[in-house]
């Protein structure tokens, strides 16, 4: 007689192939997927020591992966001044205050979170935070990681003024005199590095478990670190992820994105493959590979900096010179990727406009017409505006489309932000996932957290819906460039396991599969698609083994 450690029954599943959910139960034996069948079936597996867990007409799917997430920084945001949750400027403002007179030992008030559309233009002033944090300085990161908000005792200690110039990569925000008003875009943020305090192993450590234990609470068993290296301000999170799989604390299966130095050329391919052989040599390669680089093509439409092929407009509606940044000349990529590539690494890429994807999928052909086919399985992360004529790029060159789905709807910031700066043109190919979808190319889902909230059910709402969970707005794109719920959830499945090189063993329920799971607290296809972020994760399992139980 055969017997599982714990079988579920009595629900439903959902996995690769599949149009819909279906009546099934699961047979789990020492961390694999021994069996699927009829509850009937599955419960001849059951003996005295078996755990059986009765889904009760819930929904089990395969353990969602994360394909683009930095969950190291965004444990450490939780620890410190946290502002993902505040509702408007003044209550950003609360927090601060808060935190600051909880921790008076703390030399740097440090943290997070705050939205752009809390304040006129994006950009709030440095004068807001002297008024609640007079004594101390400042330093907070915005949501999307691409902005910092200063104190003036922040910028004084960093010798920033009138005087000192943009950097190529970054702009610092100015009053009418010139002077410095508080926040710093891209680049511009980095001249604070002399100065703030750097983030020990302790508490990047710290982060890494907190992080975990967050994404573990959304059923996330897996996930792409993509930015593993010290880009933006971030600790170096290596070490801590090799430190976290000795000591057994690292529950969850992570591949490292090693980060492209942008100012550094092809000297730096040598430490990158360094890296990536102490990884391979230290790791088991089922739980910590570093086989990935992540290179940062473009900025974000909301201070001007993603490439695009049109100028932005200013606040009349007119033409401005500036069509954003590209990181890294076209040339330059072309050959820094067919370098990486011949190596044999995978290229993860930040591009958001239209111009910055097209030179990445420039580069990708380079490198394929250099190196020949690659099984490299590159991907591009973000896609916020796609050219119609590269849509079928994607497909056939065989890059994957990372995805940040819960971005495709008409939120505030979208609204007041981006929109009345780019021309229509522009706005017509925002996130265009059910036309890459329709032309082949593979989708792939992410988060970007602590960008946005890492819920897939959240993000699988809004690709099924293209409207923010709970709104009722014109979904964006309209129904074109919706996704089926059964697409949506494969992309933060099995399109993640594959980009992340793990699809041959978790990304789907299958027979000799890892016990990867997630238990949802309702059948997805069985409520209305506009409802659909209202489930929650109820439980969440790695080899077999519970990690996360919630109420």
């Amino acid at each position: 007689m055969n017997t599982a450690d714990t079988v579920f029954i009595g629900g439903a599943i959902f996995t690769r192939g599949q149009v819909s959910s279906g009546p099934a139960a699961i047979a789990i034996v020492d961390g694999i997927i021994a069996a699927i069948g009829t509850d009937e079936e599955i419960r001849g597996w059951v003996a005295p020591r078996t755990e059986v867990i009765d889904l009760r007409g819930r929904l089990l799917v395969p353990g969602f992966q994360d394909a683009h997430v930095h969950p190291v920084a965004a444990g450490i945001e939780l620890l410190q001044c946290n502002l993902t949750q505040a509702t408007d400027a003044d209550d950003c403002l609360r927090r601060i205050r808060e935190y600051a007179d909880a921790n008076p030992d703390e030399p740097w008030i440090l943290g997070g979170g705050w939205s752009m559309s809390f304040f006129q233009g994006g950009t709030p002033a440095a004068s807001l935070l002297d008024d609640v944090v007079p004594d101390r300085p400042v330093m907070l990161v915005n949501r999307d990681h691409h902005g910092t908000w200063v104190n003036s005792l922040a910028l004084e200690l960093a010798g920033i003024d009138a005087n000192t110039p943009d950097p190529v990569d970054g702009r610092i925000e100015r009053d009418t005199a010139g002077n410095p008003s508080g926040t710093l875009h891209e680049g511009a943020s980095e001249l604070l590095s002399g100065v703030r305090p750097v983030v020990n192993d302790a508490l990047a450590y710290r982060g890494l478990l907190r992080g975990q234990q967050e994404l573990h609470s959304f059923g996330i068993t897996g996930w792409q670190d993509s930015l593993i290296g010290t880009g933006l301000g971030m600790p170096d999170a290596l070490g801590v992820y090799l430190r976290a799989l000795e000591e057994g604390s690292l529950r969850s299966r992570v591949t490292g994105a090693l980060w492209w130095e942008r100012h550094e050329g092809l000297e730096q391919v040598g430490k990158l493959i360094a890296r990536r052989d102490l990884v391979t040599q230290a790791a088991r390669p089922e739980m910590l590979s570093a086989g990935t680089v992540k290179m940062m093509i473009d900025g974000v439409t909301e201070n001007f900096t993603a490439a695009m092929t049109m100028p932005y407009l200013d606040v009349h509606g007119h033409c401005t010179d500036n069509a954003g940044l590209s990181f890294i000349s076209p040339e330059a990529l072309n050959t820094f990727v067919s370098r990486l590539d011949e190596e044999g690494f995978q290229v993860h890429f930040h591009a958001l406009g239209d111009r910055a994807v097209r030179e990445t999928l420039d580069a990708l052909e380079a490198a394929r017409a250099s190196n020949g086919p690659s099984t490299n399985r590159h991907h591009i992360a973000h896609l916020q505006v796609v050219a119609a004529a590269d849509v079928p790029r994607f497909a056939e060159l065989g890059v994957a489309a990372n995805i940040q789905a819960l971005w495709a709807c008409e939120d505030e910031q979208l609204y007041d932000l981006t929109f009345p700066f780019l021309a229509q043109e522009l706005i017509e190919q925002h996130y265009p996932f059910g036309a890459l979808a329709k032309a082949g190319a593979r989708l792939v889902g992410g988060s970007d957290w602590p960008v946005s909230t890492p819920d897939p059910i959240q993000a699988i709402h809004v690709s099924v819906n293209r409207v923010t969970p709970g709104g009722d707005n014109l979904p964006l794109g309209g129904d074109r460039q919706r996704l089926g719920l059964a697409e949506a959830i494969t992309a933060y499945t099995e399109g993640s396991a594959y980009i992340n090189g793990r699809e041959e063993s978790t990304g789907s329920l299958r027979v000799g599969y890892r016990a990867d799971l997630a238990v949802i607290d309702r059948d997805l296809f069985a409520v209305p698609a506009e409802r659909i972020h209202e489930a929650k994760v109820v439980s969440t399992w790695i080899d077999g083994i519970c990690v996360y139980e919630g109420q």
